[in-house]
């Protein structure tokens, strides 16, 4: 029996997960939502995607979607209202490639650096700061986003991380000469999505009736 919404395996905190919320907030997507403990994944989230990350997005016909900028990009798909999509691709690509790559290595280890003794936590930080000076230089040039003057893609994929690096140490961060980053974050963390997106919900149990969630509802 094909279903009526898609479900949508997630964990609130998760910098990957909240992108995909967000690109399904703004195309308006109701999903059948179940919060995740990822220290105790349910079976039926394992047996949908061995990756075992989330999110996890299952179609209505049972297509699996198990990477956050896929979900983004079937969600956006379906409705882009606010035109996320029109950036230029090449760029967008290239900056999500930077964050999902580099970036993320050296935030993991700046963030849990007792778990990487071989180098200084201000080591870590240090090489992660080379691409937020990149990102800075283009928020900068682009008059408030990074590929061009209004939202992208490319700036709901990386917001999420960039939160989580200020969140390591605040007031380093909010010491450091980034206004456009610091600026870029601000809006998009203060932002009625945002806020509605982070909406808290109990980890899921599969006895449990389905919960409903119209992302798209924003205060």
């Amino acid at each position: 029996m094909v279903k009526p919404h898609p479900t949508l395996y997630s964990f609130r905190r998760c910098p990957y997960a909240i992108r995909a919320r967000m690109a399904l907030s703004v195309a308006n997507i109701t999903v059948e939502h179940r919060e995740v403990l990822l220290k105790q994944k349910p079976d039926a989230m394992l047996q949908a995607s061995a990756k075992a990350t989330v999110p996890v997005l299952v179609l209505a016909d049972g297509t699996v979607i198990e990477e956050s900028i896929a979900v983004m990009r079937w969600a956006l798909a379906q409705q882009d209202p606010e035109a996320w999509l029109a950036g230029d691709e090449a760029q967008t690509q290239a900056l999500i490639d930077q964050n999902d790559g580099p970036f993320k290595h050296w935030l993991d280890r700046y963030k849990y650096h007792v778990r990487h003794p071989e180098a200084s936590q201000q080591h870590y930080r240090e090489q992660a700061e080379q691409r937020l000076a990149d990102w800075e230089a283009r928020l900068q040039a682009h008059g408030g986003g990074l590929v061009s003057p209004k939202a992208s893609l490319a700036d709901v994929a990386l917001f999420p991380f960039v939160r989580q690096f200020a969140g390591v140490e605040p007031q380093w961060w909010d010491s450091r000469p980034y206004p456009a980053l610091h600026a870029w974050l601000t809006r998009w963390v203060g932002s009625a999505r945002f806020q509605a997106i982070m909406r808290k919900f109990a980890p899921w149990e599969p006895d449990q009736p389905p919960v409903l969630w119209t992302l798209g509802a924003v205060p």
